[in-house]
């Protein structure tokens, strides 16, 4: 038996994440479903992979199927606001399969494809609405929705908003919601600048934090290879030659560095393919299910592009090149830790890269065990990394020293 039973949940949701092969709970749902159910505000820190999806919106599947309305006109029940159009279609995916047969009216909306599909959903009326900022403020702009009837607002990726400059298109948006609603927002790390909207936003919310390291250390076996520049790609392709290594998602630095490698593995008779902002939505959304359905054994990606991928069963990741920023190290390696699994990362660093590598494992707190018995392994001398200490897996609390008349 399930053990989403243990939450108030319909019998039909149950039945529906038992389908997915959901079988107990991730410790990000343990903590924040009853609390949503209960109708608080919520402050969730957790890194993607972690289950958050599931943990939002199953309450609010629920609430919206035990409470059926009728819908205004350009209106909706609640709003899920995200950085990037491949995290918004995959959001949207999850809920339809979760609310399956509940009869609830959904839909995603982003830029980079025709809108008016968009404002004939909308105009009917919504339950629930999956947005990137760009295109909501374009269909706020032109009055074909309002927020008259929304009842829940979640903000996804809040950290991410920020470094996409999207910060002052999110504030503009949560000023023209309704000062009544609950409000969740996610966030992997804590900035001063998400820390003040939080304060703003959030009223009595509970708090829950899944502690990155937990993620990271736990799942996933990484690993360093050592090596000249021009070596890259045939490390890369003797590390392709173990058939284990059935679904591979590579990270690079530059969508033309994305490209190169996709013709490198094409040339090898290697299926992938690129998935960057310099390609359109529907070439895309292609590549991306093409991977999922393992048509496509290599998806090559950058980290704003990969902020969508959610797919079971990656068996490698590999950093072609490392992330300038230690934060995405641990979301691009836990792209192959999904739902409790394990996975295997590699990365890949010149001798350029050590300040970087040290300073990956100065945030993750250990040293990652570098791989000699390699065909182009090369000595660097590095830096020992400074001491660091784990933090609880999870935390839970209330904060109660704020009124709802500080909502802006």
């Amino acid at each position: 038996m399930s053990e989403f039973t243990e939450f108030s949940l319909l019998a039909s949701i149950i039945d529906r994440v038992s389908l997915k092969g959901y079988k107990q709970p991730t410790p990000i749902q343990k903590a924040c479903i009853p609390a949503l159910i209960d109708g608080n505000d919520l402050l969730g820190i957790a890194q993607t992979g972690t289950g958050k999806t599931a943990a939002f919106s199953l309450p609010i599947i629920n609430k919206f199927g035990q409470n059926k309305i009728d819908i205004k006109a350009k209106s909706t029940r609640s709003l899920i606001l995200t950085p990037t159009r491949e995290l918004a279609s995959q959001i949207m995916q999850n809920i339809d399969d979760y609310a399956d047969g509940l009869g609830l009216k959904t839909k995603v909306v982003y830029g980079g494809v025709g809108r008016q599909a968009q404002v004939d959903a909308i105009a009917l009326g919504l339950d629930i609405l999956v947005a990137t900022p760009g295109r909501l403020l374009d269909l706020m702009a032109t009055g074909d929705i309002n927020f008259q009837a929304l009842e829940v607002f979640v903000l996804d990726e809040a950290d991410t908003m920020l470094d996409m400059g999207f910060f002052n298109d999110v504030q503009s948006i949560i000023s023209s919601l309704p000062k009544q609603r609950q409000t969740l927002l996610f966030s992997a790390t804590m900035p001063t600048e998400i820390e003040i909207l939080a304060q703003a936003i959030l009223n009595h919310p509970t708090k829950v934090q899944i502690a990155a390291e937990t993620v990271t250390i736990d799942l996933v076996n990484q690993s360093v290879y050592h090596l000249d520049k021009s070596n890259k790609v045939p490390l890369l392709f003797n590390i392709l030659e173990n058939p284990d290594f059935e679904k591979v998602l590579i990270f690079c630095k530059t969508k033309y560095g994305a490209d190169i490698i996709v013709k490198e593995l094409e040339k090898a008779s290697i299926t992938a393919a690129s998935l960057h902002s310099g390609k359109t939505q529907a070439v895309r959304e292609e590549a991306l299910q093409n991977f999922k359905a393992s048509t496509l054994r290599v998806l090559v990606a950058t980290d704003v592009a990969a902020r969508g991928i959610d797919v079971d069963n990656i068996t490698l990741v590999v950093n072609y090149n490392l992330p300038e920023d230690p934060r995405n190290y641990i979301h691009r390696i836990g792209r192959t830790a999904r739902a409790g699994k394990s996975g295997m990362a590699i990365s890949f660093a010149v001798e350029n890269d050590i300040r970087q590598l040290t300073n990956i494992e100065n945030s993750i707190g250990q040293v990652i065990p570098v791989i000699t018995q390699q065909p182009f392994h090369k000595e660097f001398s590095k830096a020992p990394i400074q001491s660091k200490k784990k933090k609880p897996a999870v935390k839970t609390s209330k904060k109660t020293n704020r009124s709802r008349t500080k909502r802006k």
